[in-house]
């Protein structure tokens, strides 16, 4: 019989990756497999134990508050948001992308968010913002004027700043000191 589970901590495409061969070397039929939510067969509960153990060695649990499931899929939107479409064309705002991949108002969502993650959404977001901002000035490839076109900020000082609130560092010291931990 096939199974719906929805997984916390998968988080990429390496995550999904490794799932799928750690499941096939237990020979677990996989039907369906994407960031957050895997679907297989199982046939009694020994096999959903197993199948429960394996991703919990992993570091993946199973979800199976309704709520949590709802924090893992914008969690996984914002993820898809911010590194995987990279904003490319800057118009998407982050709260209407939300709003229409997840089905529920911006302000449910958030307050959502805040009970059970102990940061803000929009906190959450901008962590990530700066995250995908560091590897790309680290990459040389992009002027900081496209990151903070590609991260959606207004200008380059609007991102400068924010790094900084974030990071504790200008965008300046964060390429310097990468730069002497690369050399050492």
């Amino acid at each position: 019989m096939a199974k719906l589970f929805f997984i916390k901590n998968m988080n990429c495409k390496c995550c999904i990756k490794l799932i799928t061969i750690i499941l096939a070397e237990h020979n677990f039929n996989v039907i369906h497999i994407k960031l957050g939510e895997i679907e297989t067969e199982i046939t009694n509960n020994e096999q959903e134990t197993l199948f429960k153990n394996i991703l919990k060695k992993e570091g993946f649990l199973i979800i199976e508050n309704k709520d949590l499931i709802l924090i893992e899929r914008i969690k996984q939107a914002v993820f898809e948001l911010i590194y995987n479409m990279n904003n490319s064309n800057s118009i998407i705002k982050k709260s209407d992308y939300l709003i229409e991949k997840i089905g529920f108002s911006y302000q449910h969502m958030s307050r959502l968010f805040a009970k059970y993650e102990n940061t803000t959404l929009e906190k959450y977001i901008i962590d990530h913002k700066i995250a995908k901002a560091k590897e790309l000035i680290l990459t040389n490839e992009y002027t900081l004027s496209e990151i903070a076109y590609m991260m959606d900020y207004s200008s380059v000082q609007y991102l400068s700043n924010q790094f900084k609130t974030v990071t504790g560092l200008s965008v300046t010291q964060f390429k310097s000191s990468a730069t002497i931990n690369e050399i050492e």
